[in-house]
């Protein structure tokens, strides 16, 4: 009998098992898939570390947590300064003074300020009915007809208009000439990609690939005193009180014979009209000089049960549903369940390292 089952071998279940064995737990780690890490893993291919399923930079406030996961990597200094394409218009993203100053061209901040409050003044909404009408009240009418209509609209396979107002929380305007996406004090990739980050977190901890856990599920349970379910939640309850909602993005790779496609590790594609997301050069993550460079475009699609979840469509609806499998969970005395698709959010990497960290206070294990 192991003291854990771990099932998931991603950050949220690497963790878990780091510190288990820290504590002298006897653990076992499985995973449906080939490989470790979950989303984040990374592939080697033409001796770059391509982001397999999708873009992952790592970037935190939580000096606890930047000390842990360099423990076993050593990060590089990459700054995440994403291009935004809409036509033929090139604009730096997040919104600030360069994006400003690109759409109408000024230099000042005030200028800036002027322009989108008389823009959000003439819309006159008062009370958001949808998405579209709470981002013009945020940022006015051009910066969401050229750079979030159409990336939000490909990302959630609906209208503007038909998404609720809840979806854009905040949508950040900076009147600095800072192309730094995140303001986070910590930030970077690995150097060697994050799969050899979590092969150093499992070192010492047994783990089997290719195994699924709700094919077995009682075999597997009769392994362990505690089971660390780190998948659907829904899924493991067999959709008893039907499926949760989720997006999906499948990718595109693809091996280029020249040294540098686009000039930038990630480049957005704002209008509708283009069907994938955004294109993600691999080897400006690393700083990379190969000969030759790795691209991966991204498309957003709807959800199938069977299909790999990627993340949540976080609704009202959706968090009622979801409430009814937690109370179901909660009554379960041997799975605990934990990490993206066991708590049914959408988190960065280091959020999903501090649950972690708060299940193993709560068991014990720091």
């Amino acid at each position: 009998m192991y003291d854990y089952l771990i099932v998931g071998a991603g950050l949220f279940g690497a963790t878990l098992a780091y510190e288990a064995k820290q504590k002298g737990k006897s653990v076992l780690v499985i995973d449906r898939r080939d490989h470790i890490a979950g989303n984040a893993y990374c592939k080697d291919v033409e001796g770059i570390p391509v982001h397999w399923y999708g873009a992952h930079i790592f970037h935190t406030s939580d000096k606890r947590v930047w000390d842990f996961v360099n423990r076993f990597a050593e990060f590089n200094n990459y700054i995440n300064s994403p291009v935004a394409v809409y036509k033929d218009e090139l604009y730096n993203l997040p919104f600030n003074m360069n994006t400003f100053s690109r759409l109408w061209n000024i230099r000042t901040p005030q200028e800036a300020k002027d322009i989108i409050a008389a823009q959000i003044a003439k819309e006159g909404i008062t009370e958001p009915a949808n998405l579209e009408e709470q981002a013009i009240s945020m940022v006015g009418r051009d910066v969401f007809e050229k750079l979030v209509k159409g990336y939000t609209e490909k990302q959630w396979g609906r209208d503007c208009k038909d998404l609720p107002a809840s979806i854009i929380r905040r949508l950040p305007l900076r009147f600095t000439y800072d192309n730094n996406y995140f303001n986070d004090r910590y930030q970077g990739i690995p150097t060697e990609g994050y799969t050899a980050m979590v092969e150093r977190m499992l070192e010492g901890v047994e783990v089997t690939l290719g195994v699924d856990y709700l094919k077995d599920r009682d075999r597997c349970n009769a392994m362990a005193y505690k089971v660390i379910y780190t998948g659907a939640i829904d899924e493991f309850y067999d959709y008893c009180y039907g499926n949760l909602a989720y997006r999906k993005v499948t990718f595109e790779h693809e091996v280029l014979d020249i040294d540098n496609f686009q000039g930038n590790a990630v480049v957005n594609y704002t209008e509708r009209e283009i069907p994938y997301t955004r294109i993600i050069e691999h080897k400006h993550f690393v700083f990379g000089k190969q000969p030759k460079t790795v691209i991966s475009k991204e498309y957003p699609t709807e959800w199938k049960p069977g299909e790999e979840p990627y993340y949540p469509v976080g609704d009202d609806a959706n968090r009622a549903l979801y409430a009814k499998y937690r109370e179901l969970a909660d009554k379960d005395t041997k799975v605990i369940f934990g990490g993206r698709l066991g708590e049914y959010r959408y988190y960065d990497m280091d959020k999903v390292i501090l649950s972690a960290f708060a299940l193993c206070e709560k068991e014990g294990l720091l």
